[in-house]
């Protein structure tokens, strides 16, 4: 009689499971009956019970589906997770089981659970920051090093740059042109060149005459030379020097007239002889292409006065002071007579001699330094 009972009971509630199971698609959620005393039916339970456990998706199962890529939407790219990450990924896809699982055990607990895995699926998970962040490289580039050495130094030439030549020494420059180039000697000799001899002659002074020199290349001319041995009486000069005869005759008288008086007053004793240092040479002026007066027999350079004592009086730019004396007064008193006069101090090339000439200039004038 309870078997009959227990029959009856069963069967409508297997149909309205299967009929339940049928519209809804989901796992078989067991209504057990009401227990009983005497027959808690345990025998025909366990079998159903068997079959539907055997289609519970286990908590293992349910990580291998979430573990397999599924498939996404066309117009949404799923990015690839790093491997790094992957761990971290299984890490929180294992938790979410274990608190989906948790509620309950029963069917209900498991249809909600496969709808959760169904939205989750549906909806990409982002990547560990894929986009945003770029990836670090694997060694950080380094900056390149700097050479050990600073900069070359810019070294010298090898030779050194040679200043530019003077014009006075370059052979291949013309100098500049001169009225007295062109003089020449005529057949006759001129009347004022045989009465400045007349001149010389009374003032005691002893001269030859040499042939006339000129260099067309140059400009050096000097039509009628003389060669002096002395500038009076008792004035010799040294070695031979070759002026033209207006020179010569104001050498002479500027000898006899202020270099004489001037050695008796300031060493007591007469001027002997006088030392030249140049008188006509064929070159230019010093660092100019204009000739110089030397190249028209028109100067004269002295270097030194021998008195009659033997003492010898040398220009030079730091004399004693007794002798210093001397070579001012002279050198002062032969600005006006001589139309050019330097000496020591005015530039190197005349730091040893005085140089007197008779440079034509304007009005007159002189130049004295």
């Amino acid at each position: 009689m309870v078997v009959a009972v227990t029959a009856l009971l069963v069967a409508p509630a297997d149909a309205r499971h299967r009929h339940r199971h049928h519209k809804l698609r989901a796992p078989h959620v067991e209504q057990p009956l009401t227990p009983r005393v005497d027959q808690p039916l345990k025998r025909r339970g366990e079998r159903p019970l068997k079959r539907r456990s055997e289609q519970q998706v286990k908590p293992s199962q349910t990580q291998q589906k979430t573990q397999e890529p599924l498939p996404s939407p066309a117009d949404v790219p799923v990015p690839q997770p790093r491997p790094v990450d992957a761990p971290k990924a299984d890490a929180s896809k294992t938790e979410g089981d274990q608190k989906t699982e948790a509620p309950g055990s029963g069917a209900a607990g498991r249809f909600n659970e496969e709808k959760s895995h169904q939205k989750k699926q549906a909806r990409p998970e982002p990547s560990a920051n894929t986009e945003s962040e770029p990836e670090p490289p694997a060694v950080a580039p380094t900056p390149p090093q700097k050479p050990d050495t600073a900069e070359p130094e810019v070294q010298p030439p090898p030779i050194a740059p040679q200043p530019p030549q003077k014009p006075a020494d370059a052979g291949d420059k013309k100098m500049l042109p001169d009225p007295r180039s062109a003089d020449l000697p005529d057949a006759k000799m001129p009347e004022e060149e045989v009465a400045c001899r007349e001149r010389l002659k009374t003032l005691g002074v002893e001269f030859e005459e040499h042939k006339a020199e000129s260099n067309p290349e140059i400009g050096c001319s000097i039509p009628y030379p003389i060669v002096l041995k002395t500038l009076g009486k008792s004035i010799a000069i040294a070695p031979g020097t070759e002026l033209n005869c207006p020179m010569a005759e104001v050498a002479a008288r500027f000898a006899a007239n202020v270099i004489q008086p001037a050695a008796k007053a300031d060493f007591g004793a007469d001027l002997k002889s006088i030392g030249q240092a140049s008188a006509f040479v064929c070159r230019p002026r010093h660092g100019t292409r204009k000739l110089s007066e030397h190249a028209f027999g028109n100067a004269l350079d002295i270097a030194s006065f021998t008195l009659s004592d033997g003492k010898k009086v040398e220009v030079g730019p730091t004399p004693p002071e007794k002798d210093a004396k001397f070579l001012n007064a002279v050198r002062k008193a032969a600005c006006g007579p001589f139309k050019t006069v330097l000496g020591p101090g005015a530039d190197p090339d005349h730091a040893l001699h005085f140089h007197l000439d008779l440079e034509p200039r304007r009005h007159g004038g002189t130049f004295c330094q």
